[in-house]
């Protein structure tokens, strides 16, 4: 009973609110990074593809279900290119939202072993209502909520339109300063504010965008070195501050490498709630790294939620490629 009354207050609060909608953001940020901050694309000399899968709150209807495709690599001694395709799904895809985006990116040296990135970001991007999956007031009964007790569902007077569509052009950037100790990136998604309203008000601002920049930094420790850093032992601990209108999240924790085995563990604040805990562990064999993450829920929504699960592949050709000499930085963490 409890998860049905969860699930039909959260659809009416969707139904009866106006809501500026948050980009989803992964707990294995570490996989597809490009995805947070652009100015990582050519981390790499290889081609480096990930492949990332999510789910969150899966006993409230599905609520939230993302998928996310990257690519990039360094292009040469100073540039590097990324694409990546992202479709999300809300509300057990009610709402969807598909993006196909290409990255460029430019390092410069500072100084000895201090580089910076700047990177540029361009996406064309779709979100979709499918209106058969929305619930209206006539498809709620006072008493046994969507259902009758014979497992039917309320019929609604509404009359369906064609699922309405917002097709919109996003632009992003970021930057990225590293060391062979730290680094530090800023960036900013939806610098040009894309309209992605499905029906024009009179002032044009509902369906508008809210930029999103977030800050992330970290550190490596290494404890061992093997082949050039790619199987060693390493910490990494990090932080990602990401802030879009009135919502901002927090989290702080640490990864750590030894040698094929990899895991980490974070703290997840979002506003004045406490969110989530994130184990997170994986394996890494010859070209692929393989991870699974769990988010507990210790906000009022409870673990009767479901948490979150993740799923994210990495394949980094880089491996195959000759060796040169080794990398001067500290970002193994996302390779």
């Amino acid at each position: 009973m409890r998860l049905r009354e969860i699930s039909i207050g959260v659809l009416f609060f969707l139904l009866t609110y106006s809501i500026y909608g948050q980009d989803p953001i992964y707990s294995q940020f570490f996989n597809s990074p490009t995805l947070i901050n652009p100015a990582f694309a050519g981390n790499t000399r290889g081609a480096f593809v990930s492949v990332n899968y999510r789910n969150q709150w899966p006993s409230i209807e599905n609520a939230y279900e993302t998928f996310s495709l990257t690519y990039d690599q360094r292009w040469n001694k100073s540039s590097g290119v990324g694409l990546y395709l992202t479709t999300d799904a809300a509300g057990n895809g009610a709402l969807k939202t598909t993006k196909l985006g290409g990255i460029y990116s430019y390092r410069i040296r500072i100084r000895d072993e201090v580089f910076v990135k700047g990177a540029i970001d361009v996406a064309y991007g779709q979100t979709r209502l499918d209106q058969s999956k929305l619930v209206f007031l006539d498809n709620l009964d006072p008493q046994f909520g969507l259902m009758t007790p014979g497992g039917v569902s309320f019929p609604t007077q509404e009359i369906f339109t064609a699922s309405p569509s917002r097709s919109y052009l996003d632009v992003s950037s970021g930057v990225l300063l590293y060391t062979p100790g730290y680094y530090a990136g800023l960036s900013f998604k939806h610098l040009n504010s894309p309209n992605i309203d499905f029906v024009d008000d009179l002032t044009g601002e509902a369906g508008i965008l809210p930029i999103r920049w977030s800050f992330i930094g970290g550190g490596q420790i290494n404890l061992d070195r093997r082949n050039n850093g790619d199987d060693g032992t390493f910490i990494s601990p990090n932080v990602l501050f990401v802030k879009q209108q009135d919502f901002w999240q927090l989290n702080v924790g640490a990864y750590i490498n030894v040698l094929q085995m990899f895991g980490g563990l974070w703290y997840r604040q979002t506003g004045s709630n406490g969110d989530s805990v994130i184990a997170s562990f994986g394996v890494k064999t010859g070209i692929y790294k393989i991870g699974y993450s769990f988010d507990y829920t210790i906000s009022g929504l409870t673990i009767g939620s479901g948490g979150s699960h993740e799923v994210g592949i990495a394949i980094n050709f880089d491996k195959l490629l000759p060796k040169e000499s080794k990398y001067n930085d500290c970002l193994m963490l996302f390779r």
